[in-house]
């Protein structure tokens, strides 16, 4: 009797799981190609670049961080492509993106979570200058992406989903943004802890690291006079850096990470990119010029 061979029967499922990896990437890439071709056989014109504008950080985990979020965007995306410019601190910084990209368009989508100097003056201005066709989107926020990401966030970080009635009274939650000077920044942050308190059934102060009022400090103090002794801070930041450890590091219970590379984050700066794609053009220039 012969005997049977044990690497041959252990070999099987892992070159079925192989071929199946293959054919779903050969499928991947012909839906990608056919989406390039109309109906009548002739080549759909290039989409628009998406051009993801990130502040910039001197903290080398907040580039990973963003770049890691943008091979998100392509896997959902596939044929897209997408860039990164920095306004300031990380290359490739803006200009440097826009001047690579010719005269062709762009969406440019600030990842930024609130409206401020930056959306307003910085990206319009540096987009006017270059020969790129441009249009920008507003702030990633307020949006119910955004709430599903932070809520995802504290839970991952040890938010309890069901809490008893006398839990939920000391519970509250701190919303730590980075703050600006912008009067409409400090809206949309404070709409999006509505959306949060909302979801979370439980008091949410926005409070921020720098620039703006309330500090951190300041809204646990305001939380502690009222009883909310048990609280947690939600990162409001796109990744880590000082001010997001900063605020971690005040948490009297939990803090959770960064939004980051959260799927949500992903989806939501594709839900920009086809907001602008679908409106009516205002370029860049025109932007710079309002």
């Amino acid at each position: 009797m012969t005997a049977s061979n044990p690497l041959h029967d252990e070999s099987t499922p892992t070159h079925l799981d192989s071929t199946a990896h293959l054919m779903n990437r050969i499928s991947s890439q012909l839906a990608s190609q056919l989406s390039l071709v109309s109906l009548d056989g002739r080549r759909r014109p290039d989409p628009p670049a998406l051009v993801v504008v990130g502040h910039g950080s001197r903290d080398p985990r907040a580039l990973s961080t963003v770049r890691a979020l943008l091979d998100k965007v392509r896997a959902l995306r596939p044929g897209l492509p997408v860039h990164l410019g920095h306004i300031e601190l990380n290359e490739p910084l803006l200009p440097d993106t826009l001047a690579a990209l010719g005269d062709r368009e762009a969406i440019l989508v600030p990842l930024l979570l609130s409206r401020g100097y930056h959306i307003k003056r910085d990206i319009p201005e540096m987009a006017a200058e270059s020969r790129v066709r441009a249009r920008v989107a507003g702030a990633l926020g307020p949006h119910p992406l955004l709430v599903e990401a932070l809520y995802a966030r504290l839970v991952e970080a040890g938010w309890h989903t069901r809490m008893d009635e006398p839990t939920r009274r000391r519970t509250a939650v701190v919303l730590a943004a980075a703050g600006s000077r912008d009067p409409e920044s400090k809206l949309d942050t404070a709409h999006t802890a509505h959306l949060l308190a909302n979801r979370l059934g439980v008091p949410v102060i926005p409070a921020y690291a720098t620039t703006a009022a309330p500090t951190v400090q300041d809204a646990l103090r305001t939380l502690a006079a009222r009883g909310r002794t048990r609280v947690a801070i939600a990162s409001y930041f796109t990744a880590p850096g000082r001010f997001a450890t900063e605020c971690a590091q005040a948490a009297p219970w939990i803090a959770s990470a960064p939004l980051g590379t959260h799927q949500a984050m992903a989806r939501l700066l594709l839900h920009r990119y086809d907001q602008m794609l679908n409106t009516p053009v205002t370029t860049a220039q025109e932007l710079a010029s309002a």
